[in-house]
């Protein structure tokens, strides 16, 4: 692929007079302007995104900071913004924190390099530096699922509390009263949201949360799995793990079946995050399910519109539905979700 300096030495000229003719500068003579065409035609020479955004202040990409591309609610989440970014005529540029602050930072310090437009950001924890100085700085920034306390950032996420009020009636009424969480990270937005939401819960049902039924994860299913484990190994056992996350509800099963033990027959298990392989496990997983495609599609256009400079964007909470499946100890019965 031609490159400027190609083009520079075909056309006999300097290669700051191939950046002028390419940002249409007056300066740059007649004869050189046409000589400098001739050879990028010759050349087939496409300047590249910052060329053309020093020339029009925009690349028309957007950067996008996802916490783990492999737990797959953060796979569709991509997925969404990608379309609905296309469908606006932008790019989209991903980078995976995988769940590590200076992963973060170098992601939103490299896309800011690249001349993005706006950030979307699901955060890894309370706040990297990189990324709060961007916030600070007035970057046009969304915040996707998660979010920081504090920032004036809007926020585009599922409200989850009213799901999981749900799920707890619906273990209350098969008759589970010993009920664990497998929460995830209390730095993250989402790992004390819905920890909080199980105990308030757990608690207008009149059913404890003791300190032993909470483990502590980190969205990811070996947590889940070491979790799993010590609940199993307490003198009373739960009757139902309830994972925070498809991840964590992955690694739960794991230490279940290595154990040699049945769900729901030996212990019942819940997740946060309906994903699609649940309906295929024995049984199927009776989960809570975000509407991730809305919020990818939502965050989009809330981030466009602050780059375009229409009326600030405002926070978005969508809810969440319980879908209640067979993992629980529900007869047989066709999948139905509260609406």
């Amino acid at each position: 692929m031609a490159s400027i300096k190609d083009v520079a030495a075909e056309a006999g000229v300097s290669v700051a007079t191939v950046s002028r003719v390419l940002n249409d500068h007056p300066s740059v003579s007649i004869d050189a302007r046409t000589r400098v065409l001739t050879a990028v035609e010759t050349l087939g020479y496409r300047p590249n995104a910052v060329a053309r955004s020093l020339r029009t202040e925009r690349t028309h990409t957007l950067g996008l900071v996802i916490s783990d591309v492999m737990n797959p609610y953060f796979t569709e989440l991509a997925r969404s913004v990608e379309e609905e970014a296309r469908a606006l005529g932008y790019s989209v540029i991903i980078g995976n924190a995988d769940e590590r602050p200076d992963l973060q930072d170098h992601h939103v310090r490299t896309l800011l390099d690249r001349r993005i437009d706006g950030l979307l950001v699901s955060p890894t924890d309370g706040g990297s530096p990189g990324m709060l100085d961007a916030a600070r700085a007035g970057t046009p920034m969304v915040f996707v699922d998660r979010w920081i306390p504090g920032l004036d950032v809007p926020v585009v996420r599922a409200d989850g509390r009213a799901a999981i009020r749900d799920l707890v009636a619906h273990l209350h009424g098969l008759g589970h009263r010993r009920l664990a969480i497998i929460a995830g990270p209390a730095a993250t937005t989402t790992g004390s949201e819905r920890v909080e939401a199980f105990r308030a819960a757990m608690a207008e049902y009149g059913m404890p949360l003791p300190d032993a039924y909470i483990g502590q994860g980190d969205f990811q299913a070996e947590s889940g799995r070491r979790a799993t484990e010590r609940f199993l190994a307490l003198p009373e056992p739960p009757e139902v793990v309830f994972a925070a996350d498809n991840l964590m509800a992955l690694g739960a099963l794991d230490a279940i079946r290595a154990r040699g033990m049945r769900v729901p027959d030996d212990i019942a298990l819940a997740a946060f995050d309906d994903i699609p392989w649940f309906v295929h496990t024995d049984p199927p997983i009776t989960a809570i399910a975000q509407p991730t495609g809305e919020l990818g599609r939502a965050a989009v256009r809330a981030l466009v519109d602050r780059i375009e400079g229409r009326p600030p964007p405002q926070s978005v909470a969508l809810p969440a539905r319980l879908v209640v499946r067979r993992s629980c100890g529900e007869a047989p019965a066709t999948e139905r979700s509260n609406p």
